[in-house]
């Protein structure tokens, strides 16, 4: 169970971090990178099924990334996978990362604001990026014994109403912040909607930032989706 802290400023900037301050997923990429190229198509095939059950409304996202996870991770040394998360970042920063999320991010910092990534991908992957940014870190937990993965997740995947819980269970009550936050998809919008200050694909091309699902978000009551 989470310890809530107490956060040093009444500012918390939560920024999303795949397709909001990157220029695309990286967990997919990142498991190309870790595992090769062989094995990496060799796993996606196995995938084929289970994403067209998904597609076709018989298996959620949240159990087709479980499937994913397992595939990939199972009985996999949990220190062999964070050096591979550590050279991942140090090999891809500039290509993967949006120089405009970075400066806001550090703007945030600079501001004095509690800062953190939250996000849908795996803690162990994204923490070097959140060290290197100089923040906190909120994501889906891998199960691991004895330091080996076992192939699951801790919980729930960090995406959705999750989001919300996942800070709650950290910063305590959302409403005692200025919540300022930053998504790009589906699985921000309860976020988003939380949010005093919302950024809907902020750092993307004008093209790509015109359809706002915010105003319509705003509406409904939060209560609804828990």
């Amino acid at each position: 169970m989470p310890q809530t802290i107490k956060a040093k400023s009444h500012v918390l900037a939560v920024f999303d971090f795949d397709g909001t301050l990157t220029r695309h997923d990286s967990f997919l990429p990142f498991l190309r990178f870790a595992f090769g190229k062989r094995r990496f198509i060799k796993n996606m095939t196995k995938l084929v099924i289970p994403t067209l059950r998904c597609m076709r409304r018989k298996l959620t996202r949240d159990e087709l990334k479980e499937v994913l996870i397992t595939l990939f991770l199972t009985d996999v040394d949990e220190a062999w996978l964070k050096a591979k998360a550590e050279e991942y970042c140090d090999r891809y920063w500039t290509h993967l990362m949006r120089p405009k999320g970075l400066m806001a991010v550090a703007a945030e910092v600079s501001a004095g604001a509690e800062v953190t990534l939250c996000s849908a991908s795996p803690m162990l992957v994204l923490q070097p990026f959140a060290n290197r940014l100089g923040i906190k870190l909120i994501g889906t937990q891998l199960e691991s014994v004895n330091g080996v993965l076992t192939g699951h997740i801790v919980g729930h995947n960090c995406r959705c109403i999750q989001k919300i819980r996942r800070l709650e269970s950290i910063y305590g009550s959302l409403s005692n912040f200025h919540l300022k936050a930053w998504g790009d998809s589906r699985g921000d919008y309860e976020l988003l909607a939380a949010a005093k200050d919302a950024h809907w694909r902020h750092f993307h091309p004008a093209w790509r930032s015109r359809k706002r699902p915010l105003a319509p978000l705003h509406t409904k009551h939060l209560g609804d989706q828990r």
